[in-house]
């Protein structure tokens, strides 16, 4: 699995455990690091780790709110947990970097939502995230 691939599975378990706990992101990542199953959350792993999961909390009231506007009939905090922070992870990704190509934000959230999700969340994660796309690059 690449690099990338396996520090966005890793976001997602903790943006989880952020929405559940309430706990400090800080906190999370350093506990998460610390884990002997995670041992290979070191160096750049980990730089990209703490670069997406600092971003998605620092903007989320912004993230949740495009998330909202595209996500008609869905309340945010009635949606599963993992489907919501796949979405906030893909939207930051679409809005706050530009580094990475949007095509590949929205696939990788939309693997995310295959792997840990219901058997619909691909679909609904990629119609989001695709609406956010769309209004981006207008």
């Amino acid at each position: 699995m690449r690099k990338r691939t396996k520090a966005r599975e890793y976001v997602l378990q903790m943006l989880y455990q952020v929405d559940i706990t309430g706990c400090k992101w800080q906190e999370v990542l350093e506990n998460f690091c610390a884990n002997s199953d995670h041992a290979d959350l070191t160096g750049e792993l980990k730089d990209f780790s703490g670069q997406l999961l600092e971003g998605v909390l620092g903007n989320l009231p912004q993230i949740d709110g495009k998330i909202s506007q595209y996500a008609a009939n869905w309340q945010l905090e009635r949606m599963a947990f993992v489907d919501r922070n796949i979405m906030r992870l893909g939207c930051f990704e679409l809005l706050f970097r530009a580094d990475i190509p949007p095509k590949v934000a929205i696939n990788e959230a939309v693997e995310l939502a295959k792997k840990y999700s219901g058997l619909e969340s691909g679909k609904f994660v990629n119609a989001i995230l695709d609406q956010i796309k769309i209004e981006k690059e207008k």
